[in-house]
Order: structure tokens, then C-alpha cells, then sequence
């Protein structure tokens, strides 16, 4: 009896063995032929060592000195490493790690991007083409530092992208940043008596699009968005408080048609503030101030303005005025 339940626990331990060594072969062979395969689309695509520890219950797989550049968007991509970690049993639940420094370079500029810890659990639908069923980002202690002179700060930052069941194509989108704070706040003038950070923003939407989010968006093309309902977008500001809702339907070329509400809490104050500021033409100001005192006036709240921003055959109207074409949402 002893003799046969030890056989049984070999038996099971070359088992489990074997099916480590599955996954480590599938990482080790799959991740080189991904860059080559991208090389051959005339990307730079580089990495220095791949590695892959954990045995037996954990396929830990770490690639340093990375450098991705798309020909197509020219957008690079430059870190010193980057992980991916899944368990043995679940290879398509995977937690990917960024280093704490990184750097990501566009046709205007670089970016040099700071974390004290980033972050992102992904489940993938089990099968070649690996499908996002649901991804969560959470980043802390954010820092973005331009090339050109600009910065971004956030204590925290949480962003979310998972698939609904009514639709292949269709996913919930939620993000949050935690004491945001852009170069026009964090260098706003001494007199103006407002936080240099927003204390909310965030936004919660779902938007459907012309196919899955898989591994061809990486490969080939982004998926483009051909619907978005907007239940909240929210920035808060101290006192000041902008917020937005609505939905639009998209075409083809990424024009949008439908309509969103956007609301402005102690908008006279939020113009005090683009005055103060000198970033806005007095003359603009001013050319505001009198268009939406007429429309706040309307409402019978002088403090708020509830205007909705409307779409349709490709012009934008702000309330009743036409502002100018629509804009193109167009995923690069």
C-alpha cells in the first residue's frame, strides 16, 4: 500500500513537472517568435535576456533592457525591464509589473515616466488570440516629465477595462487619478487661492467597439470605438466642479454623433481663474463670460450652467451655437 501511494505521488509530482515545463517552453519559445514576428513588421523590437523562474507552481518571466517602437505610430517604448507573472495552473491570468522608470518617445516628444509602483492584473480568454476578458491597472506615486517642458503628478491612478456579456466587443471603462496635478496648476500664480491639484478626477463609461481588444491591437491595429455612454466624468477643483454625461455613436471615420450635458459648478469662477492665470486672452474671457452669463440666466441658476455639448453631421453646438467641425475619435 505504501509502495503504491508513493508511486502515485511521483506520478503526479512528473505530472505537475510536465506541465511546468509546457508553460516554460511555451514562454520561451513564444515571447522571442513575438518580437521576431514583429521585427518582420518593421518594428524595432529588442530586449537583452529573457528569464523564466517559479517552479512549480509559478511561471515568473522577467525581459530586461526592452525597446518596442511601432513604425506606424512611431510611439517607442524603452525600459530597463519589464515582468509577467501567472500561476502555473491559470497561464492566462496574468500580473504584469513596470519598472520605476520608463521612457515613452511620440514624433513631438519624450516622456520620461516615474512610478513608485505600477501594476496590472490581466485575464485573458484561453486560446491564440488571447482576448481581454478584464484588465486592472493601479499605479502610485506617478510622474510624467516632458521633453518639452511639461509635468503631470498623481499620487495614485486606477484605470479598469472589462468586457460585458451582452456584447464580444463592448467594454466598462473606469479611471481615477488621486491628487492630479498638471503643469498649468502646479504653476499657477501665488495669488490664486486654489489647491495645485485636482482632489477628483475621474470618469466611468462603456464603449463598444468595431472588435475584441486582443493581441492584433498590439500587433496591427488599435480596435476603434464606434459607440460611448458616458455615465460621469467628473473634475473637482477646490470649489470649482466640472462634470459630464451623455452618449454618441460613431462612424467609420470617427466622427460622433449624440449628445453630452456638461454641467460647470462656480463657472464665473472658474473664468476668474483662466483670467488670473494669462494662459486665456482677456478678449476670450471676456467673450464668455457674457455668452454664458446670458445662458446661466436662462436657467435660472446663476452659479451653474447646464449645457449640453451636441454632435450632429459634423459640427459641434455648444447649446444652441455652432463652435466648430466635430472632432475625429480615432484610436492611433
Amino acid at each position: 500500500m505504501m509502495k503504491r501511494l508513493i508511486g502515485l505521488i511521483a506520478l503526479a509530482a512528473m505530472a505537475w513537472s510536465g506541465f511546468w515545463l509546457a508553460g516554460y517552453w511555451g514562454v520561451s519559445k513564444g515571447v522571442p517568435a513575438w518580437f521576431e514576428a514583429r521585427q518582420s513588421d518593421g518594428w524595432v523590437a529588442e530586449y537583452e535576456n529573457l528569464s523564466v523562474r517559479g517552479f512549480p507552481s509559478r511561471l515568473d518571466s522577467t525581459l530586461t533592457n526592452l525597446s518596442l517602437a511601432d513604425p506606424d505610430t512611431s510611439i517607442a517604448w524603452d525600459a530597463p525591464f519589464f515582468q509577467f507573472f501567472a500561476l502555473t495552473y491559470r497561464p492566462h491570468h496574468v500580473i504584469a509589473v513596470w519598472p520605476n522608470t520608463q521612457t515613452v518617445s511620440t514624433p513631438e516628444e519624450k516622456l520620461t515616466v516615474s512610478t513608485a509602483d505600477m501594476r496590472a492584473s490581466l485575464v485573458l480568454t484561453p486560446g491564440t488570440d488571447l482576448t481581454l476578458e478584464r484588465s486592472n491597472l493601479a499605479i502610485e506615486g506617478l510622474a510624467i516629465q516632458s521633453s518639452t517642458d511639461w509635468e503631470l503628478r498623481a499620487s495614485a491612478v486606477k484605470l479598469a477595462m472589462h468586457r460585458q456579456e451582452d456584447s464580444p466587443a463592448r467594454y466598462r471603462l473606469a479611471f481615477q487619478a488621486d491628487d492630479l496635478a498638471p503643469t498649468s496648476l502646479l504653476n499657477l500664480p501665488d495669488e490664486i487661492d486654489l489647491p495645485r491639484s485636482f482632489s477628483s478626477f475621474q470618469a466611468d463609461l462603456t464603449a463598444e467597439f468595431t472588435r475584441p481588444w486582443d493581441r492584433t491591437a498590439i500587433e496591427q491595429d488599435r480596435p476603434q470605438p464606434i459607440a460611448l455612454d458616458l455615465t460621469l466624468a467628473e473634475i473637482i477643483w477646490g470649489d470649482l466642479e466640472l462634470n459630464a454625461a451623455g452618449s454618441v455613436t460613431i462612424d467609420d471615420i470617427g466622427i460622433p454623433t449624440g449628445e453630452v450635458t456638461i454641467r460647470a459648478v462656480n463657472w464665473r469662477d472658474m473664468l476668474a481663474v483662466a483670467r488670473q492665470s494669462e494662459h486665456v486672452p482677456t478678449s476670450i474671457v471676456d467673450t464668455l463670460e457674457q455668452a454664458l452669463g446670458f445662458v446661466a440666466g436662462l436657467s435660472g441658476n446663476a452659479n451653474t450652467l447646464d449645457i449640453p455639448l451636441t454632435f450632429k453631421r459634423g459640427t459641434t453646438h455648444f447649446g444652441p451655437l455652432p463652435i466648430g467641425p466635430a472632432p475625429r475619435i480615432v484610436l492611433q
